[in-house]
């Protein structure tokens, strides 16, 4: 029997002029290693440049493309790791390309600078985006009709999905992958890769001590360790405060230091990420499921969860309980 093609099964990536060989590496290592042992239909990943040939990078080396921006405008997933220069202007050739693949229906994506790409093409007026913090300035003064957010790690906005710099970009891959095939096979790469299964895109993008490292510190994370094996019951500020032996406010103060978000944003994505799991594996009942994963009435859990995933619980667990590397469309508008 064929095996039909998923979306976002053809991933192009752009090789540019001086990129950094670590942007384009990371959507390499993503989609284009192939993954026999995942027992799903995989990328197809096309390196490709605005004119086939050579593309000099970074350390006096080059990649060798055959592959022009015909092919890219192809693909059903499209990313441009970043662009020669942020101050300068994308070739008439690489914005018709963009735009084309845009109305073709692909996913466009950026990863760091890439997003002064999309910026040119239009591609993302009126929408949030994000870039590296050190060019959000520039991004919003060059593009003013762009929502720029420089706070986040990533932002998917249906369609467009923009990236910080270098490891958000990973980030975002492996979020495509979750909403393509679940979070069992993103998960699954991410422990090939030796990373984390999952960052929130709402996560600041640098934080001052991103590993504990003084005794205020191993509290937080004693206590963060704690919360998770007690999502069930009702954690709030104060709870996690006292359990840590701090007020409230020195709390807040050292989980944002430690973590680079709040703690109630970091408690919602972990109850959310602990019911994904019930939803793909069981007819557990979602009222039941957000009573377990703590939330306090299936309305809240419903409304945080539309927020993170772009689509109900319900609809979460058609799209995959009943075949697990089933992709995962969101809707333009989640409802009922």
């Amino acid at each position: 029997m064929q095996v039909l093609p998923k979306p976002g099964s053809t991933v192009a990536v752009l090789a540019y002029e001086g990129m950094s060989p670590f942007e384009t590496g990371i959507v390499t290592e993503v989609f284009g290693l192939p993954r026999p042992e995942l027992d799903v239909p995989w990328y197809h990943l096309t390196v490709c440049a605005e004119r086939p040939g050579p593309v000099r990078i970074i350390g006096g080396a080059a990649v060798h493309s055959e592959h022009g921006l015909e092919e890219f405008a192809a693909a059903q997933t499209v990313i441009v790791p970043g662009v020669s220069d942020v101050r300068g202007e994308c070739s008439p050739e690489l914005i018709a390309a963009l735009r084309l693949a845009h109305d073709q229906g692909a996913r466009i994506v950026s990863i760091c600078s890439g997003a002064f790409a999309l910026a040119a093409a239009g591609l993302l007026d009126h929408r949030p985006a994000t870039t590296h913090w050190q060019h959000a300035d520039l991004l919003r003064r060059r593009y003013p009709l762009v929502r720029v957010n420089p706070d986040v790690l990533y932002i998917d906005d249906g369609e467009v999905l923009t990236s910080a710099g270098s490891a958000a970009g990973l980030d975002l891959c492996l979020h495509l992958v979750r909403r393509d095939h679940g979070p069992s096979i993103a998960n699954a790469v991410a422990r090939r890769l030796v990373i984390p299964p999952h960052r929130e895109g709402g996560q600041a993008q640098f934080i001052e001590a991103p590993v504990p490292h003084d005794l205020d510190d191993d509290r937080i994370t004693r206590t963060m360790t704690w919360a998770l094996a007690n999502l069930r019951d009702e954690l709030t500020v104060e709870i996690l405060a006292r359990r840590a032996h701090m007020s409230a406010r020195t709390f807040l103060r050292h989980f944002a230091r430690c973590t680079g978000t709040s703690p109630t944003r970091w408690l919602i994505a972990q109850r959310i990420q602990a019911s994904l799991p019930l939803l793909e594996k069981t007819s557990t009942p979602i009222e039941e499921i957000a009573r377990t994963v703590g939330f306090a009435s299936p309305i809240t859990y419903r409304s945080h969860f539309v927020r993170a995933m772009r689509t109900t619980p319900s609809g979460y667990r058609r799209a995959f309980a009943d075949e697990p590397g089933g992709s995962f469309n969101p809707p333009p508008e989640p409802g009922g």
